[in-house]
């Protein structure tokens, strides 16, 4: 069945479960925080890719160190360490909805920076779909709320860094073996998080301990479909699904911190998916299409 899908298909999937992930490890990581610090959450999720990769690649470790983009990955991993370590920063000031929220800037830079630096055309459909998942995204973040507070700073720089990371990932795209790019993303963070983590040390009990290890799995899982998607679908096409981390940030933030939303997050949650069904619709329909027009041209 999944041989039957489209890339485009593929490529969407990907994206959704990455973004579940990511949202996953956020929450893991707010959870963390609250019982150490950030710096702490921060080591568990580089050092622990970083290790998990290690492991699972160690019979051919020689070819996945092997990259054609040296300099691509080193700044792809500058920005994963930035958006992550803005992130973390701010989920220790405000909800874990309210943080994701604010990060909605990030599909309009991915979609501008993908038609400007990568050649990617800018269709109205892309267009409509990023506009109706910024208007979700700013009923719920509501401007003049405790939401747009001074700490709001720190998920706007995470957008920003976000945006550079997904760029240069679709960039790289199939150029390298995903594993190659799972591993140069985690090598700076962590060096700098096990400084970090040693100038914070506080040590973790046990529970602590286990809400590490999650992170780092559900962190790691999250970056490699994070990848996945990128190699099989273009930029501009996969940032309205950004937006799902709304979604996923909110059902978490009620299961775990009980932060429940009031009615114009449940609004903006619906106007958010709404979006993500419009560009899923009108992306995967426009394959068929093609494969189509090209068929007939060969008969």
């Amino acid at each position: 069945m999944w041989s039957r899908l489209s890339p485009a298909n593929r490529a969407i999937l990907f994206m959704i479960g990455a973004i579940f992930c990511f949202s996953s490890m956020d929450a893991l990581a707010k959870a963390i925080s609250m019982r150490s610090n950030p710096a702490m959450a921060l080591w568990a999720r580089y050092t622990g890719q970083m290790v998990l990769v290690m492991i699972l690649v160690a019979p051919r470790l020689k070819s996945v160190l092997k990259t054609h983009y040296p300099r691509l990955q080193f700044l792809r991993s500058v920005f994963l360490l930035g958006a992550t370590a803005s992130f973390f920063t701010g989920l220790s000031f405000l909800g874990l909805a309210e943080t994701t929220a604010i990060m909605g800037i990030n599909p309009v830079l991915i979609t501008l920076g993908a038609a400007l630096f990568l050649g990617e055309k800018l269709g109205m459909r892309r267009v409509i779909g990023i506009a109706a998942g910024l208007v979700g995204a700013m009923i719920i973040i509501r401007p003049g709320t405790d939401a747009m507070s001074w700490a709001a700073i720190f998920p706007l720089m995470a957008a920003l860094s976000y945006s550079g990371y997904s760029l240069a990932t679709r960039f790289v795209g199939d150029r390298e073996d995903p594993w190659t790019s799972l591993f140069y993303a985690a090598l700076l963070g962590s060096v700098v998080t096990t400084v970090l983590a040693v100038l914070n040390w506080h040590q973790p009990d046990g529970v602590t301990i286990m809400l590490m290890l999650a992170l780092s799995g559900v962190g790691t899982l999250g970056q490699l479909l994070f990848i996945r998607a990128f190699s099989s679908g273009e930029a501009g096409m996969l940032a309205p699904f950004t937006y799902c981390g709304l979604i996923f940030a909110t059902f978490w933030g009620v299961l775990i911190f009980n932060e429940f939303p009031d009615r114009w997050t449940v609004v903006g949650a619906i106007v958010v998916v709404a979006a993500g069904i419009y560009v899923w619709h009108r992306e995967t329909r426009k394959a068929p299409r093609l494969t189509e027009a090209k068929a007939g041209k060969t008969h």
